[in-house]
């Protein structure tokens, strides 16, 4: 146990203190300071004992949201650059997914034959259920236009890989969980825009053609580049060759197109031509990405391991930054959209877990469903969001929900580990058993 980390959390709770005193003596800025310097010092001191070591990707969460409330302007803008630029958002939430894309296998989208039931269940219930919650919820709770779609939106994006950690972490069905989040994420660039238009079309102005090309940049995209590199550890030498020359061909290509004749595609084609032609570029430009990363994981083999830091710090930038756009939102419904984020995840976890169940799948099965379900891709949603300019409305539900869902995500993982420990125990208490009597009888038998 590191001293230094103990002593952060001692430092943490003075830090709190002080807090605490500004806020009763209305010395708003010490307040706001103090409160900033015992979140990050508390996030660092949770990693002090193996119990909580756990918590402290959400921790930082907690970090993020408490620095966008506190110091709006300096999280959005650093000096004159907007923290809300579209291509930083399209940049950090590809980094994101592609954290993602190489925890994934290319074996992952070919399961489906053995999960046939527990798929169709996941993808039902993902694209039905929990946008229709969203949804009831927004009239419910009676949400501003802007506000009430980035409730929808959350429910209407697919599973993320969160989903699978927990998995894990429960001991419930992982090939499951892994196979349905990888179905999700086909159909998403569909259902998601199909699911918004049909629910928040009065809302916001949701173009299908717009939408559908956006997820799959900001998700199919990173994620196919992910798994290109995946594919590259076996692929056959010719094969592998091949990908090589293509991806050095490919990104002339792009290079030239972009730089020489972008405005001959802009002055021939219509808007949702133009974003059709975007999404090509991106799908092109994936080979050669996914081909140069693996490139680079053989000069720096721990870059896996790594990548999933990258990804945690695109989560937290996104909080930080969501968080400080909608400040005045939060301030005023902070707390409804809180209540609004624990029964719409809450519903997630109880419909899928029934559900699965309804339809003859095993514990182990249902576990992983009902946090398949429970759990919705934020990055996603900030990442649409983002693209649609309203990072600080639409995107505000992502904010709130995504660290709940964290919280809630590894409390209930953690309780059915528990669990699923005390009954194994108790099984090979009574196998132990069995065994022993079963000797004893064999040795009166003989007698």
């Amino acid at each position: 146990m590191g001293k230094w980390k103990l002593y952060s959390l001692y430092l943490a709770a003075i830090a709190f203190a002080i807090a605490g005193i500004g806020l009763v003596v209305d010395a708003f800025p010490y307040f706001r300071q103090a409160l900033l310097a015992g979140s990050i010092l508390g996030a660092l001191g949770l990693g002090a004992f193996e119990k909580t070591k756990g918590y402290q990707y959400t921790m930082w969460i907690v970090v993020a949201v408490v620095a966008g409330m506190t110091f709006p302007e300096r999280i959005l803008h650093v000096g004159e650059f907007d923290m809300r630029n579209k291509w930083l958002i399209l940049v950090i939430i590809q980094l994101v997914m592609f954290g993602m894309g190489i925890q994934m296998k290319v074996q992952d989208f070919t399961r489906i034959g053995a999960s046939g039931k527990g798929v169709a269940i996941g993808l039902a219930t993902q694209f039905t259920i929990m946008p229709l919650i969203g949804f009831l919820l927004t009239k419910v709770f009676d949400f501003e236009p802007e506000i009430a779609a980035g409730v929808i939106l959350i429910g209407c994006c697919s599973s993320g890989l969160a989903s699978n950690v927990m998995a894990y972490i429960a001991k419930a069905n992982l090939v499951l969980s892994v196979t349905v989040t990888a179905m999700t994420t086909i159909v998403a660039p569909i259902m998601t825009p199909f699911m918004m238009k049909m629910y928040a079309g009065t809302m916001v102005e949701v173009g299908f053609m717009a939408m559908a090309m956006e997820i799959i940049k900001i998700m199919i995209v990173p994620i196919g580049a992910g798994l290109l590199h995946d594919y590259l550890k076996t692929a056959p030498r010719v094969v592998y060759k091949f990908i090589g020359r293509a991806s050095i061909i490919i990104a002339l290509l792009l290079a030239i197109s972009i730089g020489g004749f972008w405005t001959f595609f802009t002055g021939s084609f219509t808007a949702d031509g133009m974003t059709v032609v975007e999404a090509c570029c991106f799908v092109l430009g994936a080979i050669p990405v996914g081909f140069g990363y693996h490139l680079l994981t053989k000069k720096l083999p721990s870059l896996d391991k790594r990548m999933p830091y990258f990804s945690m710090f695109g989560i937290i930038y996104f909080t930080a930054v969501t968080t400080a756009a909608g400040q005045q939102y939060l301030l005023e419904i902070g707390a409804v959209l809180f209540l609004a984020a624990v029964i719409h995840n809450g519903a997630g976890y109880f419909f899928g877990y029934w559900f699965s169940k309804l339809f003859g799948l095993n514990e182990y099965s249902a576990r992983a469903m009902a946090l398949e379900i429970g759990l919705q891709n934020g990055g996603m949603a900030s990442g649409l969001a983002g693209s649609m300019g309203k990072l600080g409305t639409v995107g505000l539900a992502a904010a709130v929900f995504s660290p709940w869902m964290n919280i809630s995500g590894s409390i209930l993982a953690n309780y059915w580990r528990r669990k699923q420990e005390k009954e194994d125990r108790l099984n090979n208490i009574v196998n132990e058993n069995r065994g022993r009597d079963k000797k004893v009888n064999e040795e009166y038998g003989e007698n």
